[in-house]
């Protein structure tokens, strides 16, 4: 071979070598990248997971209060029998 093919395919080489070196810094790059993306993934799985059961306990929170609220409009006849009851009591008290 002549020296200027020897210089061509040293040249080649240094390229194929460059390229191999660059392809495999993009391929590593990329596996961070996606290890990366994974774990925010996961961490936003979490969260949802955490907002569910949130959404639950509030659900569940807003339900004991819809019926302690209903309980109250149960009870209003017999609070106002007895307070007039109790008014009847005090007026006949009060007539002796």
């Amino acid at each position: 071979m002549t020296n200027s093919s020897e210089d061509r395919l040293s040249r080649i080489e240094a390229l194929v070598e460059s390229n191999a070196r660059s392809i495999q810094a993009l391929s590593e790059s990329n596996s961070e990248s996606i290890q990366s993306l994974g774990d925010q993934i996961a961490d936003l799985i979490q969260v949802q997971r955490d907002a569910e059961s949130e959404r639950a306990e509030l659900r569940a929170a807003t339900l004991g209060i819809a019926n302690l609220l209903s309980a109250l409009d149960d009870d209003r006849p017999t609070i106002l029998r007895r307070l007039n009851s109790i008014e009847h009591k005090v007026d006949r008290l009060l007539e002796e």
